[in-house]
């Protein structure tokens, strides 16, 4: 693959050095990260009441009715699937929106759960919170089948006396099902072991969910630990635990972190922000022009060039690396 990746004028890398081979030339690296789409677009312009629809349905805002359908959606497959249902909005729940992979942390998951659950013996049913974990399926992912069945082990195994509210369900090709199960959660969890930039957690922060997740590829780029989530080593299930249990009983703490979560999403993981830096890039190359970024940003490449740099209190992703 060298032999054809060497003659590329530019290596756009997520912001991860270890994602960058030893040969390709610090000179010719650029730094650019994984993307959604959350983008309002409104047609006509010119129509003050025109109506508004996104891109994507993943990530677009729903009515009340909308959720309520696509919640009948899932508990309708965990039904078929002979898995405990959902019992929301009698009782909140957390999610993790993942595939069935290896490199998920699913039993940290499930573990971190449990002593959730231990400190909140003394609460109502009412009060204790349930857990999703759901993706879809992929053709590139053989070890989907395997962890499924892993995961349901553990559960039989190990944490029997929770199983009636650990919902681990293989979902069907339906972004508005995943749209509604994140919008109606509480927090949401991606405690991978390996990651690279991990959009489910932009997408989580967007809608406003705090978000516990662990200190593993591009992840510590997208939180700042206590403003709107919190960063965990791997496998550290007691601090999990923690700290959903501090969001599940301090309202204060929730609603704060709820809200800048929810604010403080940069422009440069949603599609604005990706299509303006591979217009950049292409205008940058176009009739044989020779680009150097050095291990720049392309966003920033493509502020300032637009006479536009990021100002100091806009939003933006740290420009530290991940190891």
């Amino acid at each position: 693959m060298w032999d054809t990746i060497r003659q590329a004028d530019v290596f756009i890398s997520h912001p991860v050095r270890t994602f960058v081979p030893s040969d390709v030339r610090p000179s010719e690296v650029a730094w650019l990260p994984a993307t959604t789409d959350w983008y309002v677009l409104t047609a006509p312009l010119e129509e003050e009441n025109a109506n508004i629809c996104r891109l994507d349905g993943l990530n677009k805002n729903m009515q009340d009715w909308d959720i309520k359908y696509y919640l009948h959606i899932l508990r309708q497959t965990c039904r078929d699937q002979g898995l405990p249902e959902l019992a929301y909005p009698k009782r909140p729940y957390i999610t993790q929106i993942a595939r069935f992979d290896p490199s998920k942390g699913i039993p940290d998951v499930i573990k971190s759960y449990a002593k959730l659950r231990e400190m909140l013996k003394d609460a109502s049913a009412e009060q204790s919170p349930q857990i999703v974990i759901c993706g879809h399926s992929s053709i590139d992912d053989p070890d989907g089948s395997l962890i499924y069945d892993q995961t349901m082990s553990l559960i039989q195994d190990q944490f029997s006396k929770y199983a009636d509210d650990i919902i681990v369900v293989r979902l069907g090709p339906s972004d508005q099902v995943l749209n509604a199960i994140m919008s109606m959660s509480k927090v949401a969890l991606q405690l991978s072991t390996r990651e690279g930039f991990e959009v489910k957690v932009s997408e989580a922060l967007h809608k406003g969910k705090p978000v516990i997740a662990t200190k593993a590829g591009g992840i510590p780029l997208q939180i700042e630990h206590g403003k709107s989530g919190f960063l965990v080593p791997r496998g550290d299930h007691d601090a999990v635990a923690k700290h959903l249990y501090d969001l599940f009983t301090d309202a204060k703490l929730y609603d704060e972190m709820s809200s800048y979560a929810k604010h403080h999403v940069s422009d440069e993981v949603h599609t604005v922000g990706n299509a303006l830096s591979w217009l950049y890039l292409a205008s940058s190359v176009a009739g044989g022009k020779a680009l150097e970024p050095n291990g720049r940003w392309v966003n920033d490449m493509a502020r300032e060039a637009a006479g536009e740099p990021y100002s100091d209190d806009e939003p933006r992703l740290p420009r530290h690396l991940s190891t």
